[in-house]
């Protein structure tokens, strides 16, 4: 009689021959997600912002008032809308964001499968970290192997070239 096999999960690793988004390319794609988001935000900043700025004149409210309500909001809105927009989008079929679309990648988990929303969530959040001592997490995937930048360690994604 054989012995019981342990319970393990069990993933399918990616070929070592797959291709795999570099740091200039994601670059690139940073880059155009960033004036993609930046298109809708400033408007509905705008928009916002005068209807902030009306408020405050009904209630008598200082200009200075007004103007740290309005940076709140609209910092506020930009947060939301880009976490949004790649947790959204990268956990979403295609995988992968528009700037990414474009040019041919696509984010996965370490196996090649699609991520969930929550880890597309985490995998945004710890871009923070990425950038927060010089942009080095963002660096660092010049120079791995499968070009994980540290985001993509701590959520154990790739992107890779489709």
């Amino acid at each position: 009689m054989a012995a019981p096999q342990a319970f393990y999960a069990t993933t399918t690793p990616v070929p070592a021959t797959a291709g795999y988004g570099g740091f200039w390319i994601r670059l690139v794609a940073a880059i155009l997600d960033g004036i993609l988001v930046q298109v809708v935000v400033v408007p509905v900043s705008i928009m916002v912002g005068a209807v902030i700025g009306a408020a405050g004149f009904a209630v008598s409210m200082s200009s200075m008032g007004v103007r740290l309500v309005s940076m709140i909001v609209g910092a506020t809105l930009g947060f939301l809308a880009s976490w949004l927009y790649e947790a959204v989008l990268e956990s979403s079929p295609r995988q992968a964001t528009l700037g990414k679309m474009v040019l041919g990648l696509k984010v996965t988990d370490l196996a090649g499968n699609r991520i969930s929303f929550a880890r597309a969530s985490g995998r945004h959040f710890a871009k923070y970290l990425s950038g927060a001592i010089f942009f080095i997490g963002y660096i660092i995937a010049g120079f791995t192997d499968r070009k994980q930048a540290l985001h993509d360690m701590i959520a154990g994604t790739l992107v890779r070239r489709t």
